[in-house]
């Protein structure tokens, strides 16, 4: 009989569920069967659309304020108030898809899932083994717990930021946060432009930042081709499609709104100029494409763009006003880009798929239900 597993996560931001369907995805092509549950949205719709819309508000509109909240419930104390409402909320939801798939795994690619599933082990309401994907550089206290089986992340840096906080280091992996397997295979590029090509980025929801990083960017005299991704921004990308509609001598501007090019978009690109969410970091990585950070959700994006920099593998501005500094110094010092390059190669050693499948395969194979410790003793 085959394995099941199931995968909850949340619509928070656009990497959670992108992490969910690559994992899917990966599990499917061995035999596995794997579903993806969202159960905050079948639990509760205010609930869902208060956690939903509320992070795209506060990321968008009120950044600081997000970094505020995020940084006061980063502690175990101020984070049990949280738990308990998604506890209360979640329980009964979680243990009704575990059940009714049968399942052999739960997979988690949120934290606000965390404390649901470890309370429904730790009362044995379910008895399988819980896998944990830390989808940012450095964990927040929601994701700790002595119930959760596994952890799987992103680098050392993120595994010694686990262990600091009193997980035991076997329980943690750094194989990675899972990605679409187009990122993870070379991409063959016929009659790449010779010119000089910047990946401007701001993530799904297009941060209005763009604007300004894009006319700092044309104040560099060289030639360069920019290419601009606006994500979900209609309203961005038509604002720069009308400003820059008009050709500038020696510069090339490609405007695209969401598009599922990335992949190609890093193999035609020297650089990207992107905010730091952990999948767009880990797509990066995998494409071994140099970072510029010029700006960032106040938060884990922060984190995230510290453990970077911190080993080497970012350069972060502190303004979009610095941009044609940085990317002029890169772009007339080629070893200056392949020391970023190789501190990305460092960071990103131990990433592996297949590692992480056959974790999970190592989880419901070993895993001892606590029917069967009981008994033992």
């Amino acid at each position: 009989m085959n394995k099941k597993i199931v995968i909850v996560s949340a619509s928070t931001g656009y990497g959670h569920n992108q992490v969910a369907n690559a994992l899917k995805l990966e599990f499917e092509e061995k035999g596995y069967e794997a579903s993806i549950f969202e159960p905050l949205k079948e639990a509760s719709k205010s609930l869902d659309i208060l956690v939903s819309d509320g992070y795209k508000i506060l990321a968008t509109l009120m950044p600081k304020m997000y970094g505020t909240i995020y940084k006061i419930s980063n502690n175990e104390i101020m984070n049990k108030p949280v738990a308990k409402i998604f506890i209360k909320t979640l329980k009964d939801k979680i243990s009704e898809i575990v059940d009714n798939e049968e399942a052999d795994l739960i997979i988690s690619t949120h934290p606000l899932l965390v404390d649901v599933i470890s309370s429904l082990k730790g009362d044995n309401i379910i008895d399988i083994p819980f896998l944990s994907i830390v989808t940012d550089f450095l964990p927040h206290q929601s994701y700790i717990s002595d119930n959760v089986d596994a952890y799987l992340v992103g680098s050392c840096y993120t595994k010694n930021g686990i262990v600091a906080r009193g997980i035991s280091p076997d329980k943690v992996y750094a194989f990675g946060i899972p990605i679409k397997k187009i990122f993870r295979e070379d991409v063959i590029i016929e009659d790449k432009e010779d010119v000089f090509t910047i990946l401007l980025m701001g993530g799904s929801m297009g941060v209005s930042s763009i604007k300004k990083a894009l006319k700092n960017l044309l104040n560099i005299e060289e030639k360069l081709k920019i290419i601009v991704v606006c994500g979900n921004n209609d309203t961005l990308k038509s604002s720069l499609d009308e400003k820059y509609s008009e050709d500038i001598p020696n510069k090339y501007i490609e405007i695209l709104g969401f598009t599922d090019k990335i992949p190609e978009l890093m193999e035609l690109s020297d650089v990207i100029i992107t905010k730091p969410g952990g999948l767009t970091v880990t797509e990066a990585l995998a494409k071994n494409i140099p970072m510029i950070i010029p700006y960032f959700i106040p938060g884990q994006e922060e984190e995230n763009a510290e453990v970077l920099v911190n080993a080497g593998a970012a350069v972060k501005v502190d303004s979009v006003r610095e941009l044609d500094e940085v990317v002029g110094v890169l772009m007339k010092d080629s070893s200056k880009l392949e020391w970023l390059k190789q501190n990305m190669k460092a960071i990103s050693k131990d990433h592996s798929i297949d590692n992480t499948i056959n974790l999970c395969i190592e989880l419901m194979e070993n895993y001892k239900p606590f029917t069967e410790i009981k008994d033992a003793n």
